[in-house]
């Protein structure tokens, strides 16, 4: 101890050293308050290289360990079918092992839509020849927007049909899912009930089990980049 206190006494005893000294006192700070809810420093870095899971509609994150008791009980999408622009059916077996980016859109929107189905595109260009990534954008004017509507809607749109799927169908099918499965909602926190009109610019990115693992501003081409940056993480996953 003795020897401890001689050694400190010499470190502050100039002023180099005595910068050092703070250094240290700081550094040492740091590296303890990076343990919170005592979490061990380990488990804090592997969230920065794991997606959490969304599990409820005012999307707080959790990052949930596979050997977690809470594991099995993670959101998924439950199962649908879905007409696209081609005239096929796209249900929950289509994605079962991929992972896709699910957004909700209707063909004569005017305000945000034109935007984030460009932005949708850039995604389809960027993974255009990875088979494991799909696109499902939901027509929430089903009642207009017919199989030949998107149909016609792809063409201007320069979708690739077998990888972005354009889907209609019952509306209360599409709302249900929207707002109790993916959680759009137009307020964060809260889905609406019924047939209230939906529109959100959210892009939601599903897991190859159908979980849901990020949520994004899809008029923001920052955002667009952060999807790609995050769909490479998921494929790291088993």
């Amino acid at each position: 101890m003795t020897n401890i206190k001689l050694y400190l006494s010499r470190l502050v005893s100039s002023s180099t050293s005595r910068c050092m000294f703070i250094f240290i006192l700081l550094l040492s700070f740091l590296v303890l308050s990076c343990t919170t809810n005592n979490q061990p420093l380990e488990a804090i870095a592997n969230e920065k290289e794991t997606l959490p899971y969304f599990n409820t509609p005012d999307w707080t994150p959790e990052w949930i360990e596979k050997t977690g008791s809470q594991y099995q009980q993670i959101h998924r999408i439950p199962q649908f079918k879905l007409e696209n622009q081609e005239g096929n059916m796209i249900s929950n077996k289509t994605v079962n092992g991929k992972i896709y980016i699910a957004n909700f859109f209707f063909t004569t929107c005017r305000g945000i839509c034109p935007k984030i189905t460009s932005n949708m595109y850039l995604l389809q260009e960027a993974f255009k020849l990875d088979t494991s990534i799909l696109f499902l954008s939901h027509s929430v004017t089903p009642e207009s927007d017919s199989v030949a509507v998107l149909k016609k809607y792809a063409i201007e749109n320069k979708v690739n049909s077998k990888q972005w799927h354009l889907l209609t169908g019952p509306k209360k099918d599409i709302y249900d899912l929207a707002k109790k499965q993916y959680f759009a909602g137009d307020t964060i926190g809260y889905y609406q009930t019924g047939n209230e009109f939906l529109h959100t610019e959210n892009f939601i990115l599903v897991d190859q089990k159908q979980r849901i693992r990020g949520v994004y501003n899809g008029t923001l081409l920052v955002e667009i980049e952060r999807i790609k940056e995050d769909i490479a993480i998921l494929k790291k996953e088993d």
